[in-house]
């Protein structure tokens, strides 16, 4: 998922909805999960992509990356 950053990919579930996880798995010791949610509609909600953003950041930070 290039539109939240670099090294972000996303599982898609179909199973009563639509569900979708946001990771990132490219920062040393850990794979940080930064956001899961349910969709409703064809698009993401962009309150969704900037929740993901921000944790994105945060686990750069933690991760010393």
């Amino acid at each position: 998922m290039s539109i939240v950053g670099r090294g972000v990919q996303e599982i898609r579930v179909h199973s009563e909805g639509e569900w979708r996880v946001i990771y990132v798995a490219s920062l040393p010791a850990a794979v940080y999960v930064l956001h899961a949610f349910g969709k409703k509609s064809q698009r993401t909600n962009p309150l969704d992509i900037a929740v993901a953003r921000a944790r994105l950041r945060v686990a750069r930070a933690s991760a010393g990356a």
